[in-house]
């Protein structure tokens, strides 16, 4: 029961990080593009690829810390469904080149990003 209650409180404060930043970016950003999406993926791709390396790789840990910080808070950080609802949205509205360019960066760039983390967590 305990391994339910960490992934919950790490999942909850990723939700509440995630709706702060989001509005956070919206607020000083009036772009088509969803900016504050994008960057809550990018950033959250990072950190998840720094962490399962620092985890498994440096730090020995109790597992729970794997669950709160990745499953938990990284999880309820980034934004996949909200990325393909703004993807729809996008579609929907007529700005197709937005989509696609959102679609192709968030992908390309998310992946760049976890590998970025991942490489730095590993270093000895």
């Amino acid at each position: 029961m305990t391994k339910y209650l960490v992934v919950l409180a790490g999942s909850g404060l990723g939700g509440l990080l995630r709706f702060a930043t989001g509005n956070w970016v919206l607020s000083r950003l009036d772009w088509r593009y969803p900016t504050g999406t994008f960057l809550i993926n990018i950033t959250g791709s990072f950190f998840i690829g720094l962490l399962m390396a620092l985890l498994t790789e440096h730090w020995e840990v109790h597992p729970y810390w794997r669950l709160f910080l990745v499953v938990g808070l990284l999880g309820g950080f980034t934004t996949f469904s909200t990325f393909e609802f703004e993807t729809l949205q996008a579609v929907r509205t007529g700005h197709r080149s937005v989509a696609v360019l959102y679609v192709v960066s968030s992908v390309g760039f998310g992946y760049l990003a976890v590998w970025l983390g991942s490489t730095l967590g590993a270093r000895k």
